[in-house]
C-alpha cells in the first residue's frame, strides 16, 4: 500500500477590494511583493480537479484565478496565512526589514523606590 504524497501549501484568507467579501485561497507560494513592503505575493494557486464533488466557490475562483501568474495582496486585507502540509517550514521573506525588539514585562514596569 502507497502513502500518498502531502504537499505544503497555504491557505490565505483575505477580503476581496471589490466587494468586500471574505474569501480562502490556497497557493503553493508566498512570498514577498516587488510592490513594495506591504504588499504580499501569491503564486502557484491550487485547486482541487481530482474530487468527483464540485465545489462551486472554488469553480469560480478557478475561473477567476485562470490567467494570474502572481497576485499582490496588500497586507491590510489579509486576514489569515495558514502553512498545512507535514513538512511547512515556515513563511521566509527576502526583503524583511521588521526589526522586532521584544520587551519582557519587567522592562515596562516602573521600579518601586520605597
Amino acid at each position: 500500500m502507497t502513502k500518498k504524497k502531502q504537499e505544503t501549501f497555504y491557505l490565505i484568507t483575505y477580503r476581496d477590494a471589490k466587494d468586500a467579501n471574505i474569501l480562502t485561497l490556497k497557493a503553493k507560494t508566498v512570498t514577498d511583493s516587488s510592490l513594495g513592503l506591504s504588499f504580499v505575493a501569491i503564486s502557484n494557486f491550487v485547486f482541487d480537479t481530482k474530487s468527483l464533488v464540485i465545489n462551486p466557490e472554488e469553480e469560480d475562483q478557478k475561473r477567476h484565478f485562470e490567467g494570474v501568474k502572481t497576485l499582490h495582496l496588500s497586507i491590510y486585507s489579509i486576514i489569515s496565512i495558514q502553512e498545512v502540509g507535514p513538512d511547512h517550514k515556515g513563511l521566509n521573506f527576502r526583503k524583511d526589514k521588521s526589526n522586532l525588539v521584544v520587551l519582557s514585562a519587567e522592562q515596562h514596569q516602573p521600579k518601586d523606590k520605597s
